[in-house]
């Protein structure tokens, strides 16, 4: 091969590495926009979430320190169920549609993973100040979670359908309600306060894509 073709084919080799670099860099950028737009949403979520969580405690105080772990599986449960009652029959007959019950899944969830670290209690509140603190420090291990399943599976979870996001928060229930059933044992499975991590996120996958079809 003569000089001249063999700089030809350098030249080639050059330039479908630099496209291939230039794809790379691009596909990286993009996947980092769609990580960043992700938590921004998370965090419009959450707040909302935070806010009824702050006005049902003006009301009820944290009356909910009584609850065991079961009973508030099992009022997770309750919202989810209806959330797939509403979805079958395609009508309701209360008012309150399906996202304060997405709402009500995120924040009795960051409840259940303050009672698990604290254990529930018939005459011990906790001031407003001491459950806001629970509840952000909670929230967002959730969301630290969430980025890094996220950054693994590309954002998969835009793909899916809220009735399927609702059905994996369901399986998540009836593995917590069977780990509880055993005493809290478990062979190889993740334990309750992983399920309950992974019911926050997938609510809040949930609320954002409400909140896309809605325009806000």
């Amino acid at each position: 091969m003569d000089i001249k073709n063999r700089l030809g084919k350098i030249t080639t080799i050059k330039e479908i590495v630099a496209n291939f670099s230039r794809s790379i860099l691009f596909k990286t950028s993009a996947r980092m926009a769609d990580i960043e737009k992700t938590e921004k949403q998370f965090e419009e979520v959450v707040e909302a979430c935070r806010q009824v969580f702050l006005m049902k405690m003006k009301d009820y105080g944290t009356s909910w320190r009584i609850l065991r772990l079961p009973s508030l599986t099992d009022q997770i449960y309750i919202k989810a169920n209806r959330i797939r009652s509403i979805d079958r029959k395609g009508t309701q007959k209360i008012d309150d549609g399906i996202r304060s019950e997405y709402v009500g899944i995120v924040n009795y969830s960051v409840i259940a993973l303050i009672q698990l670290e604290i254990g529930n209690s018939e005459g011990t509140s906790l001031l407003s100040e001491e459950a806001l603190t629970f509840y952000n420090r909670f929230i967002y291990a959730a969301r630290d979670l969430m980025l890094r399943k996220n950054f693994d599976y590309d954002e998969a979870w835009r793909n899916m359908r809220l009735s399927s996001l609702t059905d994996i928060i369901m399986t998540k229930l009836m593995r917590i309600k069977q780990i509880e059933d055993h005493e809290g044992k478990t062979f190889i499975s993740e334990g309750v306060e992983a399920n309950y991590y992974d019911i926050i996120n997938y609510a809040v996958f949930a609320l954002i894509k409400l909140n896309e079809n809605e325009g806000i």
